[in-house]
């Protein structure tokens, strides 16, 4: 098992727990990520309660690797993509609410 928990384990865990078909849990996983992704390609916030927030923030350009494989970028290429497409102007007019204490 890697270190790093992927879809694939998150389905067989779902299934083991659930007895739900692979292929219904594999889609609704699938889905629930797309719908993570647009909303943050739109430049919305995403809360997730008693997990976090995701949210895009404006930064000097760089890009992340992976320490153990340097040659790999970090970012999925679709969520790059969209995300690109975001309109900065659109992130600095309407920027995210400051972090609760």
């Amino acid at each position: 098992m890697s270190t790093n928990l992927t879809k694939r384990e998150i389905v067989l865990e779902i299934y083991e727990k659930t007895g739900f078909p692979q292929k219904q849990i594999q889609d609704t996983v699938q889905m629930t990520l797309d719908i993570v992704m647009d909303a943050l390609a739109a430049g919305r916030n995403v809360e997730l309660r008693n997990f976090g927030v995701l949210e895009v923030q404006v930064r000097k350009a760089r890009v992340g690797r992976n320490p153990n494989k340097p040659e790999t970028e970090v970012v999925g290429k679709i969520l790059k993509q969209k995300i690109k497409q975001l309109s900065l102007e659109k992130l600095r007019s309407n920027p995210p609410p400051p972090a609760s204490a």
